[in-house]
């Protein structure tokens, strides 16, 4: 019973994570993937595969986290500018301060 139960729970994290995603599948599609995969792995095997899948997607954060702050000291090293995101996002706030002084006292009732 405690293995089904870890099942079903595990089975709810992994349909949340499809959900999120945008796939073009609906939910009774969902529910007979993971009932295949029940099927072929086994209520006690699928803790030990979301464990694993875990931890690979831990990995691949890890190195990718690694590769964008190896990429940030080596521009840093040779003077790149990079922070780009800083000049973007003040020109998105001038333009927003200049769409409230163009509607004035007009505001959106909700």
């Amino acid at each position: 019973m405690k293995s089904v139960f870890l099942c079903l729970q595990n089975t709810y994290y992994i349909c949340n994570m499809f959900i999120t995603l945008p796939l073009f599948i609906s939910g009774a599609e969902i529910a007979f993937i993971l009932f295949i995969v029940i099927m072929v792995f086994g209520a006690d095997k699928i803790p030990e595969i979301a464990r694993g899948l875990g931890k690979g997607m831990r990995t691949l954060k890890n190195a990718s986290n690694d590769i964008k702050s190896e990429i940030a000291k080596t521009a840093e090293q040779h003077g790149i500018d990079t922070d780009i995101t800083k000049n973007i996002s003040s020109e998105v706030n001038a333009v927003k301060d200049s769409l409230e002084d163009l509607t004035g006292s007009i505001k959106r009732k909700l």
